[in-house]
């Protein structure tokens, strides 16, 4: 997945969607910053002083993958935010960082938060930093699997690239159906088993017991966990 998360955004957004596997990302990589509106951001210098290459990289990265960049938290302050910003980077509590070019004469700034950064590492192919952090994600996300599915065997393909993003996917997908029915569908919570089996005979002709009865599974395994990429991607 290294290689492919540089070439296959549906990918690498599987893997940022995740907000549980953000958290795990957080707290395996020390990236100092600065605290800005609750979370950390980083300036363009900032981001190419991490990765070790020219901004002007960084900036190609950027023009060549604005909507992606933007929606993983990539933004332009100015006004007020940027002010405030300036005065957060003043009396920051984190070690000496060249943050570029922040004085009062700049009308406006880009930043990253840590879901941009990372997204510019599962990009960025000139960078060994890069390449070394998306190591580093393949093996925690390996890692959070593994976890997840309690590394029985029954669990297919699991080291298989197209497996993790399939897994990934399939977590982002449940979690707006339940919030869906949550939401939008007033039955209580019967209503969650319910529409469970509908899926299940829709997609696999089968409701989800006697799916669970092919694949032997007992009553603390999660069927959803034992979906591999020929059955959700």
């Amino acid at each position: 997945m290294n290689k492919d998360l540089t070439t296959s955004q549906i990918d690498r957004q599987n893997i940022l969607n995740n907000e549980i596997a953000l958290k795990e990302f957080y707290n395996s990589f020390n990236v100092p910053g600065i605290i800005f509106e609750g979370q950390y951001r980083y300036t363009k210098e900032m981001v190419a002083n991490f990765f070790e290459v020219d901004i002007r990289t960084v900036e190609r990265y950027i023009n060549n993958n604005a909507d992606e960049f933007t929606s993983n938290g990539y933004e332009v302050i100015k006004g007020q935010r940027l002010k405030k910003f300036r005065q957060e980077a003043a009396s920051r509590h984190v070690p000496d960082i060249n943050v570029g070019n922040i004085s009062v004469k700049v009308p406006q700034l880009a930043i990253f938060n840590f879901k941009a950064l990372l997204n510019m590492a599962m990009l960025l192919v000139e960078s060994e930093n890069a390449k070394t952090v998306r190591h580093a994600i393949l093996d925690i996300v390996i890692d959070f699997v593994n976890r997840k599915t309690g590394g029985s065997t029954k669990y297919i393909n699991q080291r298989e690239q197209g497996f993790i993003s399939a897994f990934f996917q399939n977590e982002n997908y449940r979690k707006e159906f339940t919030e869906a029915l949550k939401n939008y569908v007033d039955m209580g919570n019967g209503k969650y088993p319910i529409f469970t089996d509908k899926i299940y005979q829709s997609i696999f002709k089968e409701k989800a017991r006697e799916y669970r009865e092919i694949l032997k599974l007992n009553a603390k395994d999660k069927i959803r966990k034992t979906l591999y990429k020929e059955k959700i991607s």
